[in-house]
């Protein structure tokens, strides 16, 4: 039997003590680790990959390919380094709270998971929305004219938030099969478009003109801003490190479960984009619907049109389940705060049967279901999936922010032998995080600029501006609040 510890393990700082998972704050006898390598590698491959971006960079045309390289290296790199020693370093539930805490206290770690958070709250309606999108090719003939219909988009994102929500409530133990299955089920579309493209290129040649020129990225203003996109579209390598305590020996299994998925997105990315234009012209692209276009296209032009629907139903499984890692995920960012009492302790409890944060889950599902109205209410169909985005890069990238800041911040602190260090020391950690900072910062403000074809500018930027300032001062709002209430509480 395993030996009892009491309901609330939390230490001085207010984190989980050392060796205890958010299981053994209420349920000692639980098994604490759920998620093995294996789990892990897919965990990773789900929300670090999203076909979404296939097709947008697709639609940008050859030189996206450059700029996939390009956000790579500058971003991509650069977080998986940090991630890889802070998450040896500290490998406590939380990770991003956690680390940003230890470096600058007590408002930063708050202000970084509530970002984190709340990010994921207009990106849920904007990846079911991609989701749904997709399905419409299951049945093209009947379901082509819904393609615009605003209410059939929001009725399939609140069925399907809904539906991600529950697995996750019964547990990660469950939920994870959601995950799973995702991460497989989007595996097989890309190696449908790999395996057709190249056969249509085989027979028929290229769609699109793969030359010097047309791979040179632009600099006009607008096109840079599209840079932003593609540098957002590599996040998600830090997700895991919140569910630290349940991964089995964390220390080992989240560097080589992440390096196997760094090379896997890599990959599905650049060649996923090289083969949609393969297949379509980037003019015949669009972000909501490129991939299963092209591979709607391919298959017509080898004589195989019964893919088709499969791949739409995969495609749209897949981005399911992306949004239901990301919400087992991120729910672990309030729960950690409401045991250090910065959120109502309701968010610090568990569900009595299944024992998770069901809290955190249900507020980020109400949450999700406001901003699944708010980002329709005046637009098309793809202006409120642009603002979405927007609004999901912007409040996403503030904890990056944090992140880097803190890996230069806590290379002063020493380092035990069980920590994997970045390649060449302090100076190199140092410089590798400053290069994540800048490209970081960039981005936000690129994404704070509306789209060129959105008809509503200003009421595109006021959306944007206006949401991601409510977010931030709600959180400052709540931390205060949670700061007088635990004042009140030690008094007491």
């Amino acid at each position: 039997m395993a030996e009892f510890k009491p309901p609330r393990q939390v230490d001085r700082i207010g984190l989980l003590a050392p060796g205890v998972s958010i299981a053994d704050v209420e349920d000692p006898n639980r098994p604490r680790q759920v998620m093995g390598f294996r789990d892990l590698v897919l965990f990773y491959v789900i929300t670090g990959i999203s076909l979404r971006w296939i097709a947008t960079a697709a639609a940008a045309g050859p030189s996206s390919i450059i700029i996939w390289i390009g956000a790579w290296f500058c971003f991509y790199t650069p977080l998986a380094l940090s991630v890889l020693e802070l998450s040896s370093r500290y490998p406590n539930e939380g990770g991003l709270y956690v680390w940003s805490k230890r470096a600058f206290g007590d408002f930063s770690g708050f202000m970084s998971a509530w970002t984190y958070w709340t990010s994921n709250l207009p990106y849920f309606p904007a990846v079911l929305y991609f989701a749904a999108s997709n399905v419409l090719f299951m049945r093209e003939a009947n379901w082509r004219h819904l393609s615009g219909n605003a209410t059939f988009y929001i009725v399939f994102a609140l069925l399907t938030l809904s539906a991600a929500t529950l697995l996750n409530i019964v547990g990660l133990d469950v939920g994870k099969w959601l995950h799973n299955v995702g991460a497989l089920a989007m595996w097989i579309p890309v190696g449908i478009v790999i395996v057709m493209g190249f056969v249509a290129w085989h027979r028929y040649g290229s769609a699109t003109s793969f030359t010097l020129h047309s791979m040179t990225p632009s600099t006009h203003f607008n096109d840079i801003i599209f840079w932003s996109v593609l540098t957002f579209a590599f996040g998600g390598c830090e997700t895991a490190s919140f569910m630290g305590e349940e991964i089995k020996n964390a220390r080992r299994t989240i560097p080589l479960a992440l390096l196997s998925a760094g090379v896997t997105v890599t990959i599905c990315y650049i060649l996923g984009t090289v083969c949609v234009l393969l297949a379509l012209p980037s003019t015949q692209v669009n972000s909501l619907q490129g991939l299963v276009q092209a591979v709607s296209a391919t298959a017509a032009r080898i004589g195989f049109p019964g893919i088709l629907p499969l791949a739409a139903f995969l495609i749209a499984l897949s981005n399911v389940g992306a949004a239901g890692a990301y919400l087992a995920a991120v729910a672990r960012l309030p729960f950690v705060a409401g045991l250090d009492r910065f959120l109502p302790p309701a968010f610090g409890s568990l569900h009595p049967r299944w024992k998770t944060p069901w809290v955190a889950l249900l507020a980020q599902f109400a949450l999700g279901v406001v901003f699944i109205f708010l980002g329709q209410a005046g637009t098309s169909v793809k202006g409120a999936y642009d603002v979405l985005v927007s609004m999901g890069v912007i409040t996403y990238f503030i904890p990056y922010l944090y992140l880097f800041a803190a890996m230069i911040r806590l290379q002063g602190e020493p380092a035990g032998p069980d920590v994997i260090r970045v390649p060449g020391g302090k100076v190199m950690a140092k410089l590798v995080a400053t290069l994540g900072f800048v490209t970081t910062a960039v981005t936000i403000a690129l994404s704070l600029i509306p789209q060129p074809d959105e008809p509503n500018k200003a009421l595109a930027l006021l959306k944007i501006l206006g949401g991601c300032g409510a977010l931030l001062l709600v959180g400052v709002w709540l931390y205060v609040a949670g700061k007088r209430r635990a004042a009140r509480a030690e008094i007491a």
